[in-house]
């Protein structure tokens, strides 16, 4: 039967309850301004009633009722939701990262014209053209020489910007790995405590929201995954891999890369396993890095090498007003101080490479002239080798072009001489040297006896940079230069001789007691007309198109990564309302639910204050 007392019971009950509400409320409202934090609501229910099947309840209308209680308090979540926010928090994280360093390279090139690699250039080839008009006078030769030097650093500053850029990157790789390790340690160590509070049957709601931050946190730097097979088991996947389980998680870690100029590859703490990124921030400052600096360094350091090369070669060729000539305009600096290039690329102490940039043929050729042969050609790729067919209607410039747009690692051209020079270039793949003709090989005739470079066809007769003395594979009067050394950009320099001596310039195809006389500028207008003429910088034709490719190219990736971002920004903004809109504090529904629970609060002390009133009664006044 009911106790005398229950009532009493019956009231504490639904004060104790409403107290709950009405403290849970507070906790909304204080958090309102939480990052991370998802409104809590309390859940009642009737306390379970009375109950006892027997005689002793035969006369007693159903059952017993015992008030009311918290059964939970849970928190208001859309978990299909967040993982949308986490999945495009990702994409941000991505996009954030290539804007900002995008936008850093850009501002190398888009600098004043006048003061641009572009604009000192081009002020240098109006001296050539100056001085081969006025080939004797002095103040002509000063002014290239003082316009070279105004280029020269121009292009030394625009290197150190760009490797400044790219080293600025490493130190932001270093410092999200360790960021990174922080947010999964601190998801293991939340895991932990969840399981706890669970263990206890309460709902951790905070711990859970402050878990859910992390995860978002740590999807800005990786592409994050959650999985929950094991109620009990919290599970987070990067790149498919788990890196947190439970209370457990896999720390990641950089290692230097001595192929990749010492940056760092990112791995598995403990491993040498290199970790793949498919999103995030880490993604895309790993692709900034390693494709988008280091491309544009490349893309430097190319046109430097063959602006050295090819201003070199032909005023070599050329006399001073000493008549002296074989004079190079700038000052080389060779990979290895070795005549043939020999390499010892393994630091075994035994030589075991070839570093050759550059090699011609012995023979003049023209370019409209039909070749007559069939053939395939060899040549390097990024990873594997590119072949390339001729045919005999095709000319010397069909092959020409056909090697340049094959996407091997080589190019092509009639040096001054008529004869075919072909060229290593920068490498797509950190572990091949940049500027090294790594393998040449033809089925047929053109760079055997045609061209003249190569002294048989087939596999016998190819040349391949992986052993010492390639270049005995050659033909023995096909000439050849050693790489450059790392980064021409860097140490690009005028040849000391001739800042003292400006006279040295070769301005003439003849000495000036000859032929030429003194008014000869040959050989200064042709250094003039490299500007315009087809050099092959990379599958790039002129000086000219090169900077116009370089600034578009870098434009075009700039505008992608801005209007990405914008659109990333929309998309998020439009979750995190809909987040809001669930699991967001509303101030105006947090002060209803105060009344309701104020309400009831009084509604329950008045029926303990009559409860009482009634105990009274029969305690103190019946019987008198």
């Amino acid at each position: 039967m009911q106790s005398t007392f229950t009532g009493i019971e019956i009231g504490k009950r639904s004060l104790i309850t409403h107290t709950q509400g009405l403290g849970t409320i507070g906790h909304n409202i204080s958090n309102a301004a939480v990052e991370g934090y998802s409104r809590q609501r309390v859940q009642m229910g009737a306390f379970p009633p009375l109950y006892f099947p027997g005689l002793n309840r035969e006369e007693t209308p159903g059952q017993l009722g015992q008030g009311v209680q918290v059964e939970r308090i849970e928190r208001i979540k859309d978990m299909i939701l967040e993982e949308r926010i986490v999945a495009e928090t990702n994409s941000l994280g991505f996009w954030e990262s290539r804007n900002d360093y995008i936008l850093m390279m850009e501002q190398v090139y888009n600098e004043p014209m006048e003061l641009s690699v572009r604009g000192f250039m081009d002020r240098f080839w109006e001296s050539w053209q100056e001085l081969s008009l006025h080939p004797s006078e002095m103040a002509s030769r000063k002014a290239v020489l003082e316009r070279g030097q105004s280029l020269m650093d121009k292009i030394h500053d625009s290197f150190a910007k760009m490797k400044g850029i790219r080293d600025m990157i490493e130190e932001d790789v270093q410092g999200t790995v360790k960021q990174a390790n922080n947010l999964l340690r601190n998801i293991a160590s939340l895991n932990e405590e969840i399981e706890k509070v669970k263990a206890l049957g309460d709902n951790p709601n905070d711990l859970l929201d402050r878990r859910d931050l992390l995860v978002q946190q740590l999807s800005v730097f990786a592409d994050v995954t959650i999985g929950q097979k094991d109620p009990d088991e919290f599970i987070v996947y990067i790149g498919g891999y788990h890196v947190v389980q439970g209370r457990h998680f896999e720390p990641l870690d950089v290692k230097q890369d001595p192929n990749n100029e010492g940056y760092s590859r990112v791995i598995w703490k403990g491993t040498d396993d290199d970790i793949f990124f498919r999103g995030g921030k880490l993604a895309a400052l790993l692709e900034l890095r390693d494709a988008d600096a280091r491309g544009e360094i490349q893309k430097l350091d190319l046109m430097t090498a063959n602006f050295i090369d090819l201003v070199n070669e032909v005023h070599s060729n050329g006399y001073g007003l000493n008549n002296e000539t074989g004079t190079d305009f700038f000052t080389y600096h060779p990979f290895i101080n070795n005549a043939q290039g020999n390499y010892d690329r393994t630091g075994d102490g035994v030589v075991d490479s070839s570093y050759i940039f550059r090699i011609n043929g012995m023979n003049k050729l023209k370019l409209k002239d039909q070749i007559g042969l069939r053939g395939t050609l060899t040549l390097p790729g990024p990873l594997d080798d590119v072949t390339v067919d001729y045919f005999p209607s095709d000319t010397v410039e069909d092959v020409i072009n056909k090697i340049n747009l094959s996407g091997a690692e080589i190019v092509a051209r009639l040096n001054i001489h008529g004869e075919l020079s072909l060229k290593g270039v920068p490498s797509a793949y950190t572990g091949n040297p940049d500027f090294v003709l790594r393998h040449m090989e033809d089925s047929g005739q053109f760079l055997v006896g045609y061209a003249g470079i190569l002294p048989q066809s087939g596999p016998g007769g190819a040349y391949d940079w992986q052993g010492p003395d390639a270049v005995d594979t050659l033909v023995t009067e096909a000439g050849y230069a050693v790489a450059p050394l790392s980064h021409p950009a860097a140490w690009i320099e005028i040849n000391a001789e001739l800042v003292k001596d400006p006279g040295s310039i070769a301005t003439s195809s003849s000495p000036m007691s000859g032929e030429g006389g003194p008014g000869d500028g040959s050989v200064a207008l042709a250094v003039a007309n490299l500007r315009t003429t087809p050099v092959m910088i990379g599958q790039i034709t002129t000086f000219d198109d090169f900077f116009a490719d370089a600034v578009a190219s870098i434009g075009l990736r700039g505008e992608q990564a801005e209007k990405a971002l914008e659109t990333e920004n929309l998309i998020l903004k439009e979750l995190n309302d809909i987040k809001q809109s669930i699991s967001g504090v509303n101030m105006d529904e947090e002060l209803a639910n105060m009344v309701k629970f104020q309400h009831g609060y009084s509604a329950a002390a008045r029926f303990v204050s009559e409860i009482d009133k009634m105990l009274d009664v029969i305690i103190n006044r019946m019987g008198v």
